[in-house]
């Protein structure tokens, strides 16, 4: 913990980093939503989508990587392994589901 009491999570590091990546899905986000209201071309929104989802995986896939370093390695530390592989695995499978 630090002095604030609050918890260092395994992106702390990299806190702005990923913010400044969340903020540009944001903005593409919106950008789909203008070229529907633009009545664009269905396969130019749906490449937008597509980039959109590739980001979003990539952010998933960072805090993933960032989780495991940080999060699962104290854990381990302290004995709670098998409890922090459950959770791991449960986190993996919901970034692996796709509709």
């Amino acid at each position: 913990m630090t002095t604030s009491d609050t918890p260092t999570r395994g992106y702390t590091a990299t806190k702005d980093q990923l913010q400044t990546r969340l903020r540009r899905i944001e903005g593409q986000v919106r950008g789909i939503g203008k070229m529907v209201e633009e009545d664009r071309y269905c396969i130019d929104v749906l490449t937008q989508i597509s980039a959109i989802q590739a980001a979003l995986d990539k952010v998933g896939l960072g805090l993933l990587d960032d989780h495991v370093r940080h999060c699962v390695t104290t854990a381990a530390q302290e004995g709670r392994s098998a409890e922090m592989s459950t959770e791991l695995m449960a986190a993996v499978g919901r970034l692996m589901r796709r509709g």
